[in-house]
């Protein structure tokens, strides 16, 4: 691919595998003369045998090997760069087919191997201290690209381990994408044409867009819903978070207890600790009242510092005693233990200082050596 004058790459000719529906593969499949079963071996080879080509993928017939690379590609990014960070987090940057980068974490914590996607290049939401957003948003990924970091996560795992959860907490709003999102997820939990995977394991993050949660709400899944929250009044989530102007905090829990009611899944409200800004204990104070009664978790969020923001992150004491405070309303609460910093972890850190750097050298390209 080489890029035009726009300074954007061409789009190869080649189709991203599962762009295609089962369907679409399998009438594929059967027009080139090839039984209806070769799909399901296609399958396993890209969801569980890990393959870097169609070459790979031994037990097919040559011709349709060959057919398979002329016309379809095992991924729809590139790997453009990847950083392990001494807990073994990996942050991964995504090149897409036009040029533009996205970002996925994969995090291990016992037995569990988290994917963290993005659903979005960019962010509109505006959110003040996060640098998904500060170059707005570009466009929303397709289903294939959502899908996608699942399985370039997994290429990571070593034989005999896979991906065991997911959650849509990176870059972009989730609910945006609404649509998008559901065909790659669908995807991804189908035991027939997917990985497999529960729904119970797949949580999706939003800043709260009423309409699209009770949309969600109406599909009958049953995916665990987080709602970003980061204030506990209208005026300091105003602030914190621009677009819950024209939204409102109000609107914002209705739907939410809306969630809950129609799939009985319990809401997980996400708040981003900035040091001095929203961890004082009046803060926590009125999160405990805003939340008593409601059937909710509240997952505390320690800032991770983004370059060029002048938001802090919080003092450990300031977190144990929001902790506590909260708790004291009969709310429960955990802390999120942080995890990549030394690898610019947070949402949109990675994609930023890549397309910042004044040389291409100035950051490595490629999987650590």
């Amino acid at each position: 691919m080489q890029g035009g004058e726009s300074g954007e790459v061409e789009a190869s000719p080649k189709r991203p595998l599962f762009g295609a529906t089962a369907d679409e593969l399998r009438a594929w499949v059967a027009a080139n003369g090839h039984k209806p079963y070769r799909v399901k071996q296609i399958q396993q080879w890209a969801f569980h045998r890990r393959p870097k080509s169609f070459a790979d993928m031994s037990d097919l017939p040559l011709d349709l090997r060959k057919k398979l690379d002329a016309e379809w590609t095992l991924f729809a990014t590139d790997l453009a760069y990847r950083g392990v960070a001494d807990d073994g987090t990996d942050k991964l940057l995504l090149r897409c087919r036009d040029g533009r980068n996205i970002e996925c974490v994969l995090m291990a914590d016992g037995i569990r191997r988290t994917v963290c996607i993005s659903t979005q290049v960019g962010c509109g939401m505006g959110c003040v201290f996060c640098a998904s957003g500060l170059k707005g948003v570009e466009r929303n990924l397709s289903a294939a690209e959502v899908f996608d970091q699942v399985l370039q996560a997994q290429q990571l795992l070593p034989p005999g381990e896979s991906v065991t959860h997911i959650v849509v907490m990176g870059m972009g709003e989730s609910l945006a994408n609404l649509e998008n999102l559901l065909v790659a997820l669908d995807r991804v939990c189908s035991p027939d044409d997917g990985l497999g995977m529960s729904q119970r394991r797949v949580t999706i993050s939003t800043v709260g867009l009423p309409e699209k949660i009770r949309k969600l709400a109406a599909k009958d899944r049953q995916y665990h819903l987080a709602v970003s929250l980061h204030a506990p009044t209208e005026e300091l989530r105003d602030e914190l978070v621009p677009v819950n102007e024209k939204i409102g905090l109000t609107a914002v829990l209705e739907a939410a207890d809306d969630y809950f009611r129609i799939t009985g899944r319990q809401v997980t409200y996400e708040y981003v600790m900035l040091g001095g800004l929203n961890d004082r204990p009046q803060h926590a104070t009125a999160l405990g009242r805003l939340l008593k009664g409601r059937k909710a978790h509240v997952n505390l969020i320690p800032y991770n510092p983004v370059a060029g923001l002048p938001f802090l992150r919080p003092e450990p004491e300031d977190v144990r005693g929001f902790t506590d405070r909260v708790e004291g309303f009969g709310v429960a609460v955990t802390v999120r233990r942080t995890k990549g910093r030394s690898i610019d972890a947070a949402c949109g850190q990675l994609r930023r200082r890549f397309e910042s750097a004044a040389e291409p050298e100035a950051v490595a390209i490629g999987p650590p050596s």
